[in-house]
């Protein structure tokens, strides 16, 4: 489990999926993993493979799928729903997979997943929160994620209990994940009786915000909330601190959870004292314990959705092997009435393939441009 092999493994299976071709050709079962292994995103798509590949190592160490050995095959859809949808249909027709790990833009996985429903594929998403992947009554898809309007009121509820908001500026990118979770938050927040004063949205790609930084000062707002990822969250917090805002706080969400947001920002000095929601830490769980003590002693820090891209994989290996079929629908089914032991502990669905218990908590970035969880308050 060596960074080399990672590095190596993950470089070719991202050329494999820019090619349109499976990196192997051998392969006993295939599993998709579907995510922005290219372009801005890029971070996440490496974190979905590096765990995955973790995952289907040690699982076919102990026999794989029902007697046969998972193979991982990429595919990049650099956070495009176009790309994502020719990516899914790649996956089905072509590769033969029999289960996903993806994809991460909720813009991506809604589309992406109709292809996988029609062709009866399993499908887990380590990352998207949109409530509608999961609302349309599909037979196959998952989160090994919590939903927006979870994360949204635990963000809500954070600004005014513990930050204090009076004055709160709600961004967004304009994407699905992006303004849905700005809209979870907004209504949270009005429902705790603090109406934003502020709520706007930036274009994905953007860089100069300074009209938008003109426009929170104007409004005298003491908490920005921004809904996105970190190509933009970093340039914004930037320009935010660079106008003399230093004192407002800047709270965001699971799309920034990648040291990536530190180089984005310009420096870890512009993101100490950053909040954001995300799941309980996985790495702090024991059932966690060995294998992040092998990823750490491979040199590798299995942050964000690494551990998230693992336990997905896990769960498909044991559907697959509970159902005691290959079939995505007889998986699909299975799982829905069965728990299963993960790396970050026990997880169970419902019949909309959401978790059973979502458990969002608020971490803080410092000035060594290092994440951390905090503790609860109230």
């Amino acid at each position: 489990m060596s960074q080399m092999f990672y590095k190596k493994g993950f470089l070719a299976l991202a050329v494999a999926a820019a090619l349109g071709v499976s990196s192997f050709v051998q392969a006993d079962v295939k599993i998709g993993v579907a995510g922005p292994m290219t372009g801005a995103n890029a971070a996440f798509g490496e974190q979905y493979m590096k765990g995955a590949q973790a995952a289907a190592d040690a699982i076919n160490a102990k026999g794989g799928v029902n007697g046969e050995k998972i193979v991982l095959v990429a595919g990049d859809d650099a956070c495009e729903p176009k790309q994502a949808v020719a990516v899914a249909n790649r996956l089905v027709d072509q590769d033969k997979v029999i289960g996903v790990v993806g994809h991460f833009c909720s813009s991506n996985t809604i589309p992406a997943s109709e292809v996988y429903d029609e062709a009866g594929v399993i499908a887990i998403t380590p990352g998207s929160t949109n409530p509608q992947v999961t609302e349309r009554g599909l037979n196959a898809m998952f989160r090994m994620c919590g939903r927006d309007d979870q994360q949204g009121i635990v963000a809500g509820d954070y600004i005014v209990d513990v930050l204090k908001g009076k004055k709160v500026a709600v961004i967004n990118d304009k994407d699905t994940y992006g303004k849905g979770l700005a809209d979870a938050t907004s209504a949270q927040l009005t429902k705790r009786g603090v109406k934003p004063i502020l709520e706007e949205g930036l274009t994905r790609g953007e860089k100069d915000f300074s009209a938008l930084v003109t426009k929170i000062r104007s409004q005298g707002a003491d908490v920005v909330y921004f809904g996105g990822l970190h190509p933009e969250a970093g340039p914004l917090v930037r320009q935010l601190r660079e106008a003399g805002l230093k004192d407002v706080k800047f709270m965001s969400d699971d799309g920034v959870v990648t040291d990536e947001l530190v180089a984005t920002a310009g420096g870890p000095q512009y993101v100490d004292g950053v909040y954001m929601t995300f799941g309980a830490d996985p790495r702090k769980l024991p059932e966690s314990k060995e294998v992040v003590d092998a990823f750490r002693k491979a040199g590798t820090e299995p942050e964000g959705y690494t551990l998230y891209a693992y336990a997905s994989v896990q769960a498909l290996a044991d559907a697959f092997n509970g159902a005691k079929s290959n079939k995505g629908e007889d998986a699909a089914k299975w799982l829905k009435a069965n728990p299963v032991k993960t790396v970050m502990g026990e997880k169970a669905w419902d019949s909309k393939g959401d978790l059973k218990v979502s458990d969002y908590v608020v971490y803080q970035w410092d000035k060594d441009g290092k994440y951390h969880q905090l503790e609860k308050q109230k």
